[in-house]
C-alpha cells in the first residue's frame, strides 16, 4: 500500500496523539506509589528532641501502607535531631546547619532503620540537592536509583543533603523536595504530614477558622489568606506547601495534608476517612519531560519575548507548535543550551517555559531567522 501521502507534520501529530493516549493510560493504571513527607515539627518535640512515640507510630503506619503500595518517605529532622546533642549552633546559619545535619542525619537514619527492621523492611538513604533536579542527566540517574531501590522492596528515605548544600542549592523546604520526588517517580499521591490539621479559610488561631477539606487545582482564592509564618526549623511554611500542592495537582498528582501528630492518621485516610485537606487534580496529561520543565520554572536562566503572532500560536491549545527564533523580539539573561528559559509576550505577560536548544549568544545571533532549528522544541515546551 502506498503511504507516500502521509506528510511529516501529519505523522508527527498522530504520534503525539498516541503518546498522549499512552500517558493517559499510564495515569489510569496506577503505580501504587505513595510519597509521604514528614516535617521536623511532627517528629520532634521541645528543643528539637526526637519524639520516639511519633516515629514509632509513623513507621508502623508506613509498614501498613507498604503491604499494598510502594512507599517513599521524605523525612526532615536531621538538623532538629542533632540539637539535643549539640548546643550553641544557629539553624539559620548555613555552616551551622551543615554541622547539625552531619551529626543528625546518621542518627535519624539509625532510628528509622531499627524501627523498620522490626517490621521486616529494609530502608535506603537518599540525599539530594537542587543540582540533582536541575541537570536532566542527574535527574534521570536519581530516578533510576530510586526505581531500583523500590523494585528490591526497600523503602527509600529521602532528605535534603544539608551537609553539602550552600544557600543557592537549598530547597525552599522538604515540601518542595517531596513534590519533585513525586513528580519524578510519577507517584499516585503525596501525603504531607504537618503539625496542623490542614488548610484553613483564615488564620487557624482564629476560633472561627474552618478547615478546608478540598481545593480545586485551579483555585487560587485561598492563597492570600495563608499565614506565611515558618517553623523554627523549616524554611518554607504553609505557603510553600500550598504552591507545591497546586503544581502537583496540575500535573495529575493529588496531595493530602494531615496532622502527623494524630495517631494512625495515615491509616485513617487510606481507609477512606475524609480528614485533612485534599488537593483535587487536573486530568490533562503531561509528559514526563514537560513535568520536569514545569516543576522547575523558577530555576529559569533567561527570558524570551515573542511577537503577537508567536504568542497567539503558542496560546492555541489545538496547535502543537515549537517556538521559532523568527518570532522572538528580545532575549534576556545568560543561558546555555539545555537551560530552562521563560517565555513572555511583548507586554511582559508570562506565557510559559521551555528547554532552550540554543545558548543565549547563539540565539541572539540567529534571532529573526526562519531557516534554523527552533529555540524551544514543542516536546520541551510548557505553556500555562
Amino acid at each position: 500500500m502506498n503511504l507516500s501521502w502521509i506528510k511529516g507534520s501529519f505523522l508527527i501529530r498522530i504520534i503525539r496523539i498516541v503518546l498522549g493516549a499512552i500517558i493517559l493510560l499510564k495515569k489510569t493504571l496506577k503505580n501504587n506509589l505513595l510519597v509521604v513527607k514528614v516535617g521536623t515539627n511532627v517528629i520532634t518535640e521541645g528543643e528539637g528532641r526526637l519524639d520516639h512515640e511519633v516515629l514509632k507510630n509513623l513507621v508502623d503506619q508506613l509498614s501498613y501502607l507498604r503491604k499494598e503500595n510502594k512507599v517513599i518517605l521524605v523525612s526532615s529532622g536531621a538538623v532538629g535531631s542533632a540539637l539535643e546533642l549539640v548546643k550553641g549552633l544557629d539553624v539559620r546559619r548555613v555552616a551551622d546547619r551543615q554541622v547539625l545535619a552531619a551529626i543528625g542525619q546518621p542518627r535519624l537514619m539509625s532510628i528509622y532503620s531499627g524501627l523498620f527492621e522490626k517490621k521486616g523492611f529494609r530502608v535506603a538513604q537518599v540525599l539530594a540537592t537542587k543540582e540533582d533536579f536541575r541537570d536532566r542527566r542527574h535527574y534521570l540517574n536519581m530516578r533510576s536509583c530510586i526505581s531500583a531501590v523500590l523494585k528490591d522492596g526497600v523503602i527509600p528515605i529521602i532528605n535534603e543533603n544539608d551537609v553539602i548544600s550552600i544557600e543557592e542549592l537549598m530547597f525552599t523546604d522538604n515540601d518542595e523536595l517531596a513534590g519533585l520526588i513525586a513528580m519524578m517517580m510519577e507517584a499516585d499521591k503525596v501525603l504531607m504530614l504537618t503539625s496542623v490539621d490542614g488548610f484553613f479559610d483564615r488564620d487557624p488561631a482564629d476560633r472561627d477558622a474552618k478547615l478546608i477539606s478540598k481545593i480545586e487545582f485551579d483555585d487560587n482564592s485561598l492563597k492570600n489568606s495563608i499565614v506565611s509564618t515558618k517553623s523554627s526549623f523549616g524554611r518554607g511554611g504553609m505557603l510553600t506547601k500550598f504552591n507545591v500542592a497546586k503544581k502537583l495537582a496540575k500535573i495529575g498528582i493529588s496531595s493530602i495534608f494531615l496532622n502527623g501528630k494524630v495517631k494512625d492518621v495515615l491509616k485513617k485516610v487510606c481507609k477512606g476517612e475524609h480528614i485533612g485537606t485534599k488537593f483535587l487534580v487536573s486530568d490533562k496529561p503531561i509528559s514526563n519531560i514537560k513535568r520536569w520543565i514545569y516543576f522547575y520554572d523558577k530555576e529559569s536562566k533567561g527570558e524570551i519575548f515573542v511577537n503577537k503572532c508567536a504568542a497567539e500560536i503558542l496560546a492555541d491549545s489545538k496547535k502543537s507548535a515549537s517556538l521559532l527564533l523568527v518570532g522572538v523580539t528580545k532575549i534576556l539573561g545568560d543561558f546555555e543550551k539545555g537551560d530552562i528559559i521563560k517565555i513572555k509576550d511583548q507586554n511582559g505577560k508570562f506565557l510559559g517555559i521551555g528547554k532552550s536548544q540554543w545558548s543565549c549568544n547563539s540565539a541572539k545571533k540567529n534571532r529573526g531567522n526562519k531557516g534554523v532549528k527552533p529555540l524551544i522544541h514543542y516536546d520541551y515546551l510548557y505553556i500555562y
